[in-house]
């Protein structure tokens, strides 16, 4: 299964992209419809017509919906959240380095 270092943020409970966010190692399956964070089960959200809209995966315990997406480099993750995500110490020397112009594990051509 690829393992990604990713941005997470909560959605379910805020308003405005304020929800809790993270930048964090990812699991996700072959088929990249499942994926794991901090011990939780999401799922892509699909076929409704917001799909991909708020939120692009749920936890399947809880329902509470995620977004997930690579870091961009300009740390502009949220759309309208002026705080910085929470970095997780099992890739944080991964992500710094990427600041500066490092390809990302997995993502080295692009």
């Amino acid at each position: 299964m690829p393992d990604r270092i990713m941005f997470v943020q909560l959605k379910t409970g805020y308003n405005t992209d304020a929800g809790p966010s993270w930048i964090s190692m990812v699991t996700f399956t072959n088929t990249w419809r499942t994926a794991y964070f901090h011990g939780r089960t999401l799922r892509r959200v699909t076929g409704t017509a917001y799909a991909n809209y708020d939120s692009n995966f749920y936890d399947v315990e809880s329902d509470e919906r995620y977004w997930v997406s690579g870091p961009k480099r300009d740390q502009t993750d949220a759309r309208y959240r002026h705080h910085k995500p929470v970095v997780d110490e099992d890739c944080r020397e991964q992500y710094e380095a990427f600041l500066v112009g490092v390809a990302l594990p997995g993502r080295e051509r692009g």
